[in-house]
């Protein structure tokens, strides 16, 4: 469920411009979290790095979370 769960909060970062900017400031798994729970997402860590698929795209993260996330 958590890929969903994570894929929906990414989905609203798209659609909604002032989370779509807050998630490209979290420059800590942290932040990241906090701002997901601040708007009704419970995201499980492991869901979020390979081998799952990335939900986020390069565009919607910091650099920082890009190399975390993404392994660019």
């Amino acid at each position: 469920m958590s890929v969903q769960t994570i894929k929906a909060f990414s989905d609203k970062a798209r659609e909604d411009a002032e989370l779509g900017a807050q998630l490209k400031a979290c420059l800590k798994m942290k932040e990241l979290f906090a701002l997901a729970r601040d708007n009704g997402f419970e995201l499980e860590e492991d869901s979020l790095y390979p081998p799952n698929e990335p939900q986020f795209t390069e565009d919607q993260l910091s650099e920082r979370m890009v190399k975390a996330l993404l392994r660019a």
